[in-house]
């Protein structure tokens, strides 16, 4: 038998992601040779016929057979990477998205800066350390339901260098909360639960329920948000929302009922709104 070489483990690999209807096959194979036998992207290209050890070739096929199963890449590494950041991911946290840097971007939009920002349901942390990240002088708290998540969020504030600007509470939604907030942003769960059973099992099978559930009509966290944001939030502060597709004019209705107007929608790559930003009225 022909020894293992870079090339023909990615095109094995390839091949049997493929048969699983999986789309990102090549670069999903590239991403986990990469990790199995600790090679660049640089190394691949520049020596597709590089002999890849036993230890590392029945690494990657572990790999492999976890991929074809459906299981995200960023599940089997344990690391997505966001916004331009790499950012752990567990078990316990949904997986970041490229759809959430659109609430990001538009934060990083505002006019101006905020003091002090508020993140609902953090999981991994994404957004709340990206954005201290990004504005050296802002200072968050972060909430979840999850103390494991909180777990998650901490360690990613601590990789970045911004542990010091963060206090992460275990809590729901803004239990236990007090003061007021220049910015509150908020990727929360808004997936109707009817229709959780339906959705690809990259997403059904391995992030948490908890992160998905939206309720019977998918809105139900968007009412609690709508209804805890004007007491904490400051005088010129805004609210930035992650939606679903198709259901910005349900939230704008729901927080218009909380005396909170629809400032801006912002779109995603797909050309849906995936992002409404509010101030008080």
């Amino acid at each position: 038998m022909p020894p293992d070489t870079a090339g023909s483990l990615i095109g094995e690999a390839r091949r049997k992601f493929e048969a699983a209807g999986i789309e990102s096959a090549a670069l999903d194979a590239r991403l986990l040779l990469q990790h199995a036998a600790a090679l660049t992207h640089e190394d691949i290209a520049a020596d597709p016929d590089r002999k890849i050890g036993a230890a590392g070739a029945r690494r990657f096929r572990e790999l492999a057979a976890r991929r074809a199963a459906r299981e995200p890449v960023s599940r089997i590494l344990g690391e997505r990477e966001f916004h331009g950041r790499g950012f752990e991911v567990t078990p316990a946290v949904l997986d970041p998205r490229p759809d959430t840097e659109t609430l990001v971007d538009a934060a990083l939009a505002l006019a101006q800066r905020p003091g002090l920002v508020l993140d609902l349901g953090t999981g991994s942390g994404a957004i709340i350390v990206t954005l201290l990240a990004e504005w050296p002088q802002a200072t968050g708290v972060a909430t979840d339901l999850s103390a494991a998540a909180l777990d998650v969020a901490a360690r990613n504030a601590r990789r970045h260098k911004v542990n010091g600007r963060v206090r992460f509470v275990h809590g729901n939604w803004f239990e236990g909360l007090t003061g007021h907030f220049d910015l509150i942003v908020s990727n929360p769960p808004y997936i109707a639960l009817g229709e959780i059973a339906g959705l690809a099992a990259d997403v059904r099978d391995f992030d948490p329920l908890r992160a998905l559930d939206g309720g019977p009509d998918g809105l139900e966290a968007y009412r609690r948000i709508a209804v805890g944001a004007g007491g904490h939030l400051a005088p010129s502060g805004a609210v930035l929302v992650e939606i679903g597709a198709g259901q910005a004019a349900a939230v704008e209705t729901i927080f218009q009922a909380a005396r909170l107007t629809c400032r801006g929608r912002f779109a995603d790559l797909g050309g849906h709104v995936r992002c409404l930003s509010f101030r008080k009225a």
